[in-house]
């Protein structure tokens, strides 16, 4: 058995803060990361001296791409007052916040710093989507899966027809999903996507009749997610409505030693489990209906926290698909395998059910900046916990929760969990 590993030291979340996640093109990276800076500054109980901070690292995927600007860390350190503190990028594709949060946790838990700013940005739409496609791509493995052709669409949609195959489910079930995730997204201020599909479909309604043409006559949500002309198929099984979006968008965190935490608040989370994995590219795994890096990172991260997948009352997990949402919620233990595709649609996973999965919305309806992605999915457990999510809180006690963020198509998994204390 292998050992388990505990934090040396303990490690507390203090303050957290977002921008707003969509298409901004007047912003850059930096925009975005100070308006973060200053959300979280706001949420810090008794209020932040940024001269306290003594180390950055900063989630970003690809800003060489997206807007030609290496070298992001310091640049964003300068942005809001905080070099000559040391600033490191992580770079592990859509995993990279959540990397970065893991670098954070182990800075702390050395003893290199007491106090540590965690962040992550992208400014992705200066591109057309087709550049950005092609930037996504490079996070596939370039010498044998982006030569035959595949982008990220088609990666997840070998995983969907490969669980459809082996489970039974429909394409349906992750409609769902996306229904579920937009249901969310609607109550979140910050969202990429404040909408229902309910509320898209009868938007579409709307515009027909004031423009005079003929009115659609769909019958409910799922009548409008079948129809072709308004949900198109990206790649087989997945339309258009089981796609994250093209997101700009940043995400902050302030760490700190826990015995330091009431000098910032009251109300502390503490962290109390990571586990990161890595897995082969797509072509040489056994299954395409699992995750192993995501099983492995889980089953660090409740070794280390001393707790199980029951225990987690509510979970971020990384549904840059609607399928990514289904798998990963077996990976984690939430379900078994191949009976996770129904709890949507059984309302499981809905906020006011037994095991509320992407409160925010995930990133289908809040949005993907990829580099910001996992620190965003703590910014919401924050909220979660403290009980500040407004109309998307979660009823009853919250006190456990997980963030789950995977980069490439697995080759890169990382699972924290918190736990707000009495």
């Amino acid at each position: 058995m292998p050992k388990i590993h505990r934090l040396a030291r303990g490690v507390a979340v203090v303050g957290a803060g977002m921008s707003a996640f969509g298409v901004f093109a007047q912003k850059s990276s930096r925009d975005l990361f100070v308006e973060a800076f200053k959300d979280l500054r706001a949420s810090v109980d008794q209020g932040l001296d940024p001269a306290c901070i003594e180390s950055l690292f900063i989630g970003n995927f690809s800003s060489d791409l997206f807007e030609h600007q290496g070298h992001l860390a310091p640049h964003l350190a300068d942005a809001v007052g905080l070099t000559p503190r040391p600033a490191t990028r992580v770079e592990d594709a859509c995993a990279s916040g959540g990397v970065a949060l893991r670098q954070g946790v182990m800075a702390i838990a050395a003893g290199l710093a007491d106090v540590v700013l965690v962040g992550g940005a992208e400014r992705m739409t200066r591109l057309p989507t087709a550049e950005v496609t092609d930037t996504l791509a490079t996070a596939g493995d370039t010498l044998f899966e982006t030569p035959a052709g595949f982008t990220f669409p088609g990666f997840y949609a070998a995983m969907a027809s490969a669980y459809m195959h082996q489970y039974g489910m429909k394409a349906e079930h992750l409609m769902h999903v996306a229904v579920k995730n937009h249901n969310n997204g609607a109550v979140n201020p910050k969202a990429q996507f404040g909408q229902t599909i309910a509320d898209w479909m009868q938007g579409r309604i709307t515009s027909a009749r004031q423009k005079n043409k003929p009115v659609p006559a769909w019958a409910d949500v799922l009548d409008f997610l079948h129809d072709e002309a308004a949900n198109p198929t990206i790649a087989w099984p997945l339309r258009l409505f089981d796609c994250s979006p093209i997101t700009d968008g940043a995400a902050c965190l302030l760490l700190v030693a826990a015995e330091r935490a009431g000098e910032f608040t009251d109300h502390p989370l503490h962290l109390i489990g990571s586990g990161q994995a890595s897995d082969a590219p797509l072509h040489d795994r056994v299954s395409l209906t699992g995750l192993r890096a995501a099983q492995a990172a889980a089953h660090e991260a409740y070794r280390m926290a001393g707790v199980g997948p029951a225990d987690v009352r509510i979970a971020e997990v990384h549904d840059c698909f609607t399928i990514a949402e289904v798998i990963a919620t077996e990976d984690l233990g939430f379900f078994a395998p191949g009976t996770g595709y129904g709890m949507a649609e059984d309302g499981v996973t809905a906020r006011d059910g037994a095991r509320p999965i992407n409160t925010s919305g995930g990133l289908k309806s809040k949005g993907h900046p990829v580099g910001a992605s996992g620190v965003a999915q703590a910014v919401e457990v924050w909220k979660q916990l403290r009980g500040e999510a407004g109309a998307r809180q979660v009823p009853g006690d919250v006190s456990l929760a997980l963030t789950h963020n995977v980069g490439g198509t697995g080759n890169t998994a990382v699972v924290h969990i918190f736990e707000r204390r009495a």
